[in-house]
């Protein structure tokens, strides 16, 4: 095979060792029935001239024959006219049928050398791939590649013919869709991966191309398995923007759908929401708890406070002299010079709070700064890293036995949490008219009160909740966070929530609150430099760093995750109180294929 060449992309299920892709098999059912999809380099692909009633050579030869003799002829003949002073444009049969001819061939001749070319093009070009898949259907289909589409074709067998409306939705577009082209060097390539030679990790530095690094390393990993990475997309993402901040040797990508919920009105200004979830009725729910807001005259925030956590355990010979740095730290006297070894860590970063906890000999140290737009998680480690080698001085008998000893508390229910807060402490609440209660969520004001107390109260209490006295505030706290490039393992804290309903004005509206006190967000750093997540974070208006106000962009997104929350409490807690849940689920969460005219 010429090196200029790209390899044709193989959708075969890969195996180990390796071995030669055969031609298709007579029997098209049996090669859908295994599973394979295959691509077969010696397969005869179409070609303009096949459809010629003579080979190429003899074909061309018979129209320039042609061309030159009626020319001749012609030319013969309007000499006679002039020398017989007979009009030209009175034509005999046998002149009418010469023109015809010429004409004719004319053509021809002239397209000649647009077909050659057009075959050189078609059979070598590395932009154009003909590929013979083996689909569902039991026959295989030619799917030729021109640029970015694909004209999925029938080959051999019964069934559909020309352009396949049923095999271009189906399993075999979406089998193109991520195919990987690899030339004969990426293959050594890869045989060095599978074989333990080249480490996997270490392709984006030694290729120097994410993309290309991505696609071997796919490749490798079918052939190891002996899985079929196909619905795995790959097309169309940036792998070079998620180098060293986002994800270790990328295979592809995962793709979920976003939808938009609002206009949520919170503190006077309209936002629309982007959420990202799989679970249908979710965005439709919180659309329709932000129209009942927007129509009571919209909700309000308040941020109680900010500050991120990180709390190291240390160990000491005794419980005494692990108390001595406890008193040390907790004293006001010493927090200005510990805050200023602290801060040493960046900018923006500014401790407010140290808490101590003793267990023996053992010493939890939990320390609370501010950190701008960035969610902060590094950047606290980071100070807390400078008053450990600070503190060494003082109490060289300190032995720090991990930066994180769980008092912070990071991705975990904790009750500390609960209390003191970690991240954003947002509490956001409005009053919903009476008639916008019984018009949009289809309910009673009483009967939102009486479900509140005994669900997310009682109920809560009953099961031992540790901030969950919600209906499903991580349902919407998920699907922003995924949305806006947010850590989504900190869903467990941020989703603390208590809902409170009350009936106000002599017992006509409701007033709906919740309080939210660890909502870990940030508008800079990690996840939120992606393309799509950026783009999330633009239609908020929060994206990047504030310039005027650090730290103002991401407090903003934390008020408008709580306002969401309230969106989304108020509309499911109605369709409980109104007996709906279960048809509205039935109506946006359910698929209406039908499953048993699938194919497998």
């Amino acid at each position: 095979m010429d090196a200029r060449r790209p390899r044709r992309p193989s959708f075969s299920t890969p195996s180990k060792p390796p071995r030669p892709r055969p031609r298709p098999p007579p029997s098209a059912a049996a090669a859908a029935a295994a599973g394979e999809l295959l691509v077969d380099p010696n397969h005869h692909y179409p070609k303009a001239s096949d459809a010629l009633p003579l080979p190429l050579y003899l074909t061309n030869a018979v129209f320039l024959v042609l061309f030159f003799s009626v020319a001749c002829f012609l030319l013969r003949r309007w000499r006679e006219k002039i020398l017989d002073s007979t009009p030209l444009h009175v034509v005999t049969l046998s002149e009418l049928a010469a023109l015809v001819s010429l004409l004719a061939s004319l053509i021809y001749l002239l397209g000649f050398f647009g077909i050659g070319l057009v075959q050189s093009f078609v059979s070598w070009s590395p932009a154009r791939h003909d590929i013979v898949v083996g689909d569902v259907n039991g026959h295989w289909r030619v799917m030729e590649q021109e640029e970015d589409k694909f004209i999925i074709k029938e080959e051999d067998g019964e069934g559909c013919s020309g352009a396949c409306t049923e095999c271009a939705a189906g399993p075999l577009a979406d089998a193109l869709s991520t195919f990987v082209a690899l030339t004969e060097e990426d293959e050594e390539i890869i045989k060095s991966v599978v074989d333990g030679t080249t480490p996997s990790y270490s392709l984006e530095s030694k290729l120097g191309d994410c993309k290309r690094a991505a696609a071997i390393r796919r490749e490798a990993v079918q052939r190891m398995t002996g899985r079929s990475m196909e619905g795995l997309a790959f097309e169309g993402f940036d792998y070079a923007s998620i180098l060293g901040q986002c994800c270790e040797m990328p295979i592809g990508y995962v793709q979920v759908p976003v939808g938009v919920a609002g206009p949520l009105l919170l503190d006077g200004i309209e936002y629309v929401v982007p959420m990202a979830t799989t679970e249908g009725c979710l965005v439709a729910s919180t659309n329709r708890g932000c129209k009942a807001i927007n129509t009571s005259g919209g909700a309000a925030s308040v941020v109680l406070r900010d500050g991120m956590t990180r709390a190291p355990v240390v160990r000491f010979g005794s419980a005494k002299r692990a108390a001595e740095l406890k008193l040390f730290l907790e004293d006001p006297g010493n927090l200005d010079t510990i805050a200023v070894v602290f801060n040493r860590s960046s900018r923006f970063a500014k401790l407010q709070d140290i808490r101590c906890a003793l267990a023996g000999k053992n010493l939890f140290i939990r320390f609370m700064c501010s950190t701008g737009d960035a969610m902060g998680m590094n950047m606290v480690s980071k100070g807390v890293q400078n008053v450990l080698d600070f503190l060494r001085a003082d109490f060289p008998d300190m032995e720090v036995i991990g930066i994180s000893g769980n008092y912070c508390s990071d991705k975990k229910p904790a009750a500390i949490n609960w209390i003191e807060g970690r991240g954003k402490s947002v509490v956001c609440e409005a009053v919903i008219k009476e008639e916008v209660v019984q018009k949009v969520l289809k309910t009673t004001v009483p009967a939102l009160v009486e479900l509140n107390m005994l669900k997310n109260l009682t109920g809560s209490a009953m099961a031992g909740a540790l901030g969950g006295f919600n209906a499903h505030a991580s349902n919407i706290v998920s699907a922003i966070f995924i949305a806006t490039g947010q850590d989504p393992a900190q869903n467990v804290e941020s989703s603390h929530c208590i809902t409170m309903m009350e009936a106000v004005n002599d017992g006509k509206d409701l007033h709906v609150s919740v309080s939210m006190p660890s909502i870990e967000v940030g508008t800079v750093g990690g996840g939120t430099q992606l393309a799509s997540q950026s783009a999330c974070l633009n239609l908020l208006g929060v994206k990047g760093a504030s310039q005027d106000s650090p730290g103002s962009n991401s407090r903003l997104l934390a008020t408008i995750v709580a306002g969401s929350v309230l969106a989304g409490e108020l509309s499911l807690m109605s369709a409980l109180a109104a007996g709906q849940l279960v048809k509205s689920h039935m109506k946006y969460n359910r698929s209406s294929k039908d499953v048993s005219k699938m194919a497998c």
